[in-house]
């Protein structure tokens, strides 16, 4: 059995006329909807900024720029049953491609190759759909002015 470990991640907001783009996905042992914006682990001797840059090139194929650190957040939680640890680097950027901006939702692959569709959501959704993770996200972006 594997030691538990902090995992280091680095999240996008994405944001567009108060909404940002997420990953909507259920807990699988609780049936919990949960909202969470596109990003991924932090490989050893990458940068955070640079693997934003991989990871939403490898789940949508899209590049990007303009990346921008808004901030840090430490996450406690349980997914699937099983307590979790997360240092997450929260950034901002822009699609090089403005038209994804008008789209209700971009399709993507996760690492496992299993498909997923991130749609843009505002604070309102995450009230109707499910919570915004990691914890203390929304009120992040909302003292940003990223989120209403």
């Amino acid at each position: 059995m594997q030691a538990p470990r902090i995992r280091f991640l680095a999240l996008c907001v994405f944001h567009h006329q108060g909404k940002i783009l997420v990953n909507v996905f259920d807990d699988p042992a609780t049936g919990q909807t949960l909202c969470r914006p596109l990003g991924g682990g932090v490989e050893f001797g990458e940068l955070a900024q640079d693997a934003i840059a991989r990871e939403i090139h490898e789940e949508l194929g899209q590049p990007i720029s303009d990346a921008r650190l808004l901030g840090t957040l430490e996450s406690l939680f349980t997914y699937a049953g099983k307590p979790g640890h997360e240092i997450v680097q929260v950034y901002d950027a822009r699609f090089d491609d403005a038209g994804l901006y008008e789209q209700d939702w971009l399709d993507g692959h996760e690492s496992d190759n299993s498909p997923f569709r991130a749609r843009w959501c505002n604070s309102a959704d995450f009230a109707r759909i499910g919570p915004l993770v990691p914890q203390g996200l929304q009120v992040m972006l909302r003292n940003l002015s990223l989120l209403d």
